[in-house]
């Protein structure tokens, strides 16, 4: 038994489209297997410097996305460029793209399956509140949670057992890096996105605000105290009273958008089902974390890789695997 036990948990929608774009990796027989090589290679990686590691959890986006955010807003996520192929091998229709992406990654699913991790995806929810509602789990308060992904919408999560490693950025972000780096703690951070907004989902914000002017403007921001909007709006008042700021005016003036934005922003309250918590529940109470490695190599084999060492796949996933009998 390890003194500290530590557990991975990975968006791995945001990892699979890393590899898909960046790796071009191809088949035996010439197909683009980028994503599906890349992230068992990411993952094996990670594997080894952020040992030991006791139990990885991968985390996907479901079929439609997140129902509640597309409630709030109607064109969520909406106006994004498709994700392309790597250009060393883009030699596809978008239709055969497309199938091949599918391919992917419904293979990297079934690999995972014969693989000694938990999966989890859920129609109609996004990973990003499965991830959540994991690194709160109740039977993980005492492990060490690192959260795989780029993006920044988990800086929220991050406190003295949880941090999180951006493979893009190559930077592992903690409670007191959040707050070095922004002068906004984590308990906050979801609070100033949602007056700064977020474009990449389609999320606006008010004008002319971006981290470092709201950090600037409510320096509370970066106490470990959580704010709330009523705090925010009492500072814009209280400011104006001394000195008129077109921003405090604004935000006065975009309460109802800052409210929605939080809504849809926040994952200290996950958006989950009573049955998607009671399924996680249940698999993490009694995990199978068996590894069927001879299944394994055989769909390895049949999809075309080449260049893998498979003894070494082999001995870095069956210590997770041995080590949880």
């Amino acid at each position: 038994m390890h003194a500290k036990k530590r557990v991975l948990i990975i968006d791995q929608l945001n990892l699979f489209f890393r590899n898909y774009i960046v790796n071009p990796s191809l088949s035996l027989n010439g197909a683009p297997i980028g994503a599906l090589k890349g992230c068992i290679q990411s993952i094996q990686k990670i594997c080894r410097e952020a040992k030991p590691v006791d139990l990885i959890i991968i985390c996907w986006d479901g079929a439609g996305g997140s129902a509640k955010r597309k409630k709030l807003k109607k064109d969520y996520k909406a106006g994004r460029k498709p994700i392309r192929l790597n250009r060393a091998v883009r030699n596809m229709s978008p239709e055969q793209e497309m199938e091949n992406k599918f391919w992917q990654q419904s293979r990297l699913i079934e690999y995972f399956n014969q693989m000694p991790v938990i999966q989890f995806m859920f129609d109609s929810t996004e990973a990003d509140d499965i991830i959540a509602y994991i690194s709160q789990f109740k039977a993980f308060e005492d492990y060490e949670k690192l959260i795989i992904s780029s993006d920044k919408d988990f800086f929220q999560l991050l406190n003295s057992k949880t941090v999180q490693y951006r493979p893009i950025q190559k930077e592992i972000l903690n409670e007191n890096s959040i707050v070095d780096k922004f002068k906004i703690h984590p308990n906050n951070f979801a609070l100033a996105r949602a007056i700064v907004g977020d474009k990449s989902d389609n999320i606006e914000g008010v004008p002319g605000a971006g981290l470092k002017v709201v950090a600037n403007r409510f320096p509370f921001l970066k106490n470990i105290d959580a704010a709330t909007t009523t705090d925010i709006y009492a500072h814009c008042e209280e400011m104006l009273e001394e000195k008129q700021l077109k921003l405090y005016t604004k935000i006065l003036e975009s309460k109802d958008m800052i409210s929605r934005n939080y809504k849809m922003m926040q994952l200290y309250a996950p958006s989950l089902s009573i049955n998607s918590k009671n399924i996680i529940k249940e698999t993490l109470g009694d995990p199978d974390l068996s590894f069927n490695k001879t299944e394994l190599l055989k769909m390895m084999l049949k999809d075309g890789f080449g260049e893998i060492n498979f003894i070494e796949l082999f001995q870095d996933f069956n210590r997770i695997s041995l080590d949880n009998r």
